[in-house]
């Protein structure tokens, strides 16, 4: 680990001991629990040859949480001097070309964005986070999420998915009524929805009863997991 700070440091531009700018980004590539781990490593190499060309980084994997996911420390000054200075689109694109090497592996994968899925969290930098677990950071670090913005992507999605489902459950066709069902279920489960719960009232007692047809659902299969010896990738 000294020997490769020392190469990230003198390599290209200096790193000094005290700098203004961020020197590296550090990214995490996660899947959901049950998600071969060979697989998310082998489409996170393929992520960083695609979207990191040029740029120093090293890439670990861990698999003895319940969802597999691959750390990557990235130089932020790339061979040709570029810095990078990601974006949200860029961000985005970042989760799309992960989903795409996913997907070239079998995996189902989507790069959909919080509002779509009606999540209800801002990331909390790593460093944070390890403060807090030590005590030495009290209190509310960071403000949930919130303000018009927010809410209004969140209530897009919202009369967006309500649309669907009511097309769904008028259909004539048993699937398309048990997938409304299935829609206006995600929506009640999911946290940033609930809390625009009065809008699903708009969702009809004859839709709600056209859209309940039961479903079958099969066991999950039990998983367990050990932490392997770290192996590092350069």
């Amino acid at each position: 680990m000294d020997d490769l700070a020392e190469q990230w440091r003198h390599a290209g531009a200096k790193i000094d001991d005290e700098s203004p700018r961020r020197e590296a980004f550090n990214l995490m590539l996660s899947m959901p629990q049950g998600t071969d781990a060979r697989i998310v490593k082998a489409a996170a190499r393929e992520f960083a040859q695609a979207e990191l060309r040029g740029h120093r980084y090293v890439m670990v994997l861990h698999e003895h949480q319940a969802n597999p996911h691959a750390h990557l420390s990235v130089r932020a000054q790339g061979a040709d001097g570029r810095r990078l200075n990601p974006r949200k689109a860029d961000l985005h694109r970042w989760r799309e070309t992960f989903a795409d090497k996913l997907r070239g592996y079998g995996v189902e994968a989507e790069a959909t964005r919080q509002a779509t899925r009606g999540a209800h969290h801002l990331a909390r930098p790593i460093g944070r986070v390890k403060m807090r677990d030590d005590g030495r950071l009290p209190g509310r670090d960071i403000a949930e999420p919130g303000g018009e913005r927010f809410y209004s992507s969140r209530r897009d999605a919202l009369e967006a998915r309500i649309h669907i489902a009511q097309a769904l459950g008028s259909s004539a066709t048993a699937e398309d009524r048990r997938l409304a069902h299935g829609v206006m279920g995600f929506l009640k489960d999911s946290e940033a929805f609930r809390r625009l719960l009065p809008a699903l009232e708009q969702f009809s007692d004859r839709q709600r009863e056209q859209a309940r047809v039961p479903t079958r659902t099969s066991p999950q299969p039990e998983l367990t997991r050990t932490r392997p010896d770290i192996d590092w990738e350069r």
